[in-house]
């Protein structure tokens, strides 16, 4: 029980830490639109997968801005090692967060359906 709440805790701070890091030491314009939605972080605190949005529906600015991050990567990581009290920084892996776009894909269908009984 107890471990969950600390992992819980980590996965709040790495978000938090990462979108400021984003936010003023990524200087990569790629990365510039990102918002991190959630991270998920393993029972052993060795991994942290982080999840992104972007505002641009284009898969070219989807595919720079996962360049982008994945250049930034070691950045990121570094200036997190130094921001958390922690004994080890997790590896940090960056994946979009398709949630936004399939909530979106559900609500068109729930109005078609709707425009249809009409």
């Amino acid at each position: 029980m107890a471990q969950q709440i600390r992992i819980g805790r980590l996965a709040q701070e790495i978000q938090r830490e990462v979108n400021d890091i984003l936010q003023k030491r990524v200087r990569d314009p790629r990365v510039s639109g990102v918002t991190i939605t959630g991270v998920d972080v393993t029972g052993d605190l060795q991994q942290a997968k982080i999840y992104y949005s972007i505002l641009s529906d284009l898969a070219s600015d989807q595919e720079k801005t996962a360049a982008g991050l994945k250049k930034a990567t070691g950045l990121i990581r570094h200036e997190l090692g130094q921001r958390l009290s922690i004994y080890v920084t997790p590896e940090i892996h960056f994946e979009q967060d398709k949630s936004e776009r399939y909530g979106e894909h559900i609500d068109e269908l729930l109005r078609k359906l709707h425009q249809e009984e009409q």
